[in-house]
């Protein structure tokens, strides 16, 4: 993404109906790199006990659909400028949460524990994304 297309897409954003409750922009940011290293650590840890056969790979799934909705995500927002589409997507990432979260808790507890903070976070965003694009429809 060019430096232009980067200035016209905050912009987009910037002019969107937003709700009195909704963060600043700037909070994103550092909510989502703790978030991410957060996934990487148990999607690395899922993804190595089903190498090592210790997991079925029946529970890896809801982990492999959540992270490529949760990459879905700021594509359709901000590169096709799709509320309706965003909103979609992170439903699908709080569903395939709840299920990877479920999946898991019988082989390895502690995973689960470890995303509370991502469910907590994709919930709250789930309903900011539902109302921003209630609020523009």
């Amino acid at each position: 993404m060019t430096y232009t297309q980067d200035m016209t897409t905050y912009s987009w954003y910037q002019k969107l109906k937003k709700p009195s409750w909704a963060p600043p922009a700037k909070v994103f940011g550092p909510v989502w790199t703790v978030l991410y290293l957060l996934i990487a650590i148990s999607f690395g840890a899922v993804l190595m006990f089903s190498i090592q056969q210790t997991l079925p790979l029946i529970v890896v799934l809801p982990f492999v659909v959540n992270l490529m909705a949760n990459l879905a995500f700021t594509p359709l927002q901000f590169t096709l400028k799709s509320n309706t589409l965003a909103s979609i997507d992170i439903v699908i990432v709080l569903g395939s949460l709840l299920w990877a979260m479920t999946a898991i808790f019988p082989y390895a507890p502690w995973i689960l524990y470890m995303q509370i903070p991502y469910l907590l976070w994709v919930s709250f965003a789930t309903l900011l994304q539902l109302t921003i694009t209630w609020m523009n429809r």
